[in-house]
């Protein structure tokens, strides 16, 4: 009376949909590796294929990307003559991961450069800087730490916008922690001022710029990381700026972080008498 209709081949169903599935999710895969590929490219074009020469003054910096292959970082570093002989050494870490952070990554290097050749005080770069970023109508920001140092005299200025401090170190065993107020990041308040903190560096010595993938992770305070690499400079006795760098990044592997990394070490020959 009723003709027979046949069931559904619910196996047949389930492996085709499971096809699917697979097919989709490496779809994704790959559009994810291409775009952290991209990323990555854009971060390696944004960052100095070399560090300029200064009297004086002998630069080495590393980089270590996030454990995460796709997760593109936004850590950058820089060096860049400012006016009256003064030389600028920059480190920034953007807040996110992926194409857009690179990109915001170069216009804030490119901001920072452009500005340090018409003044050689870090604080008003970096308040000029953070106006420039914003009224590009990005939605990222970026913490950044600037430095200007002049080797003759050995008088340094840094300049923070919520960035980690800088760590020093001299041949004669010293070291520390350069703890100051600083700043708002880059890119968040309008109309933001930036104090610079003054020193005159009179022995030979280190200053180290980092940012927090170095020193900081879930399972290693910044406090710990910092007092580490503060010990590792302090030890350091004169050697290359380039061995100092590598002692540096190591650090990075006891944090348990996901984040990129980055080190630039300035080493400096000043000899002043006290004043």
């Amino acid at each position: 009376m009723y003709g027979h209709r046949k069931a559904p081949d619910s196996t047949q169903e389930l492996l085709s949909t499971l096809g699917r599935l697979v097919d989709q999710a490496l779809e994704n895969i790959r559009l994810q590796q291409a775009r952290a590929e991209l990323g990555m490219a854009l971060q390696r074009h944004m960052l100095p294929s070399e560090l300029p020469e200064f009297p004086g003054i002998r630069l080495a910096a590393r980089y270590a990307p996030a454990q995460d292959g796709l997760a593109v970082g936004g850590d950058f570093y820089d060096a860049f003559p400012m006016r009256d002989g003064v030389a600028g050494m920059v480190i920034g870490d953007v807040q996110g991961h992926g194409v857009e952070a690179a990109a915001f990554m170069g216009e804030a290097r490119a901001s920072l450069r452009a500005l340090a050749s018409v003044t050689s005080d870090p604080g008003e770069v970096l308040a000029c800087a953070n106006d420039l970023l914003i009224s590009l109508g990005c939605d990222l920001f970026t913490t950044c730490c600037l430095l200007s140092f002049l080797p003759r005299t050995g008088d340094l200025g840094i300049a923070r916008a919520g960035h980690v401090p800088v760590v020093w170190g001299t041949d004669a065993g010293d070291s520390g922690v350069s703890v100051d107020d600083g700043g708002v990041p880059l890119g968040i308040l309008p109309d933001q001022n930036y104090a610079v903190v003054h020193r005159t560096l009179t022995q030979p010595g280190y200053l180290v710029l980092l940012t927090d993938g170095v020193v900081e992770g879930p399972s290693y305070p910044i406090e710990e990381g910092l007092a580490e690499v503060a010990r590792l400079v302090g030890a350091g006795r004169g050697v290359g700026p380039d061995v100092m760098a590598s002692r540096v990044i190591r650090v990075a592997d006891r944090t348990g972080h996901d984040d990129d990394a980055a080190v630039l070490v300035v080493r400096h020959e000043t000899r002043q008498a006290p004043r």
